[in-house]
């Protein structure tokens, strides 16, 4: 029995672990804080960097589609069943396109979760004020992480096959 035949499942148990950890912190933030209540973490002179303020959102990244639970769930729901048929029929074969991908799963099925069970809203709770961020969750660093992953992987990979083609012996039609 080899492992690489597997492969796709274990990343699958890494973005259920995600999905678990996701779970966790947003338990552990609802179970101990009231609404709209601030914890401050880190706090240099008085500049607020990082809180844990517990709020609910209604929307996707950065308040958009506020109020659409119906279409952020039919979407959510398409791409999460898309990447794990991409997964579970091997197409998705090098291991650092199955982390992105099981972040973008993971993250995806963690708010999902929220949406469909606490009434459309998604539980944030991470306040980095550093800059002027909005409030987010576990489950969203996992899919920005998994995301952006994915789009610098295409990338690189999209780099790398210019120049080997860049680097290969031009043949003209009729050359044997």
């Amino acid at each position: 029995m080899k492992i690489k035949n597997y492969m796709q499942y274990i990343w699958l148990l890494f973005a259920a672990a995600m999905v678990g950890i996701d779970r966790l912190t947003k338990w552990l933030v609802v179970s101990n804080m009231e609404l709209d209540n601030t914890i401050h973490i880190i706090k240099v002179g008085d500049t607020e960097v990082l809180n844990i303020y517990y709020c609910l959102n209604n929307g996707a990244a950065f308040s958009k589609l506020s109020g659409q639970t119906i279409l952020l769930i039919v979407i959510t729901s398409i791409v999460i069943l898309g990447l794990l048929f991409l997964m579970v029929t091997k197409r998705v074969k090098r291991p650092i396109y199955m982390a992105a991908v099981s972040l973008i799963i993971g993250g995806g099925i963690g708010n999902l979760i929220d949406r469909i069970f606490n009434d459309g809203l998604v539980v944030d709770f991470i306040d980095f004020r550093l800059i002027n961020f909005p409030i987010f969750n576990f489950a969203d660093i996992c899919a920005v992480c998994g995301a952006g992953l994915l789009m610098i992987m295409v990338i690189v990979d999209e780099v790398r096959e210019k120049k080997k083609k860049k680097q290969a012996p031009e043949t003209v039609d009729g050359d044997d």
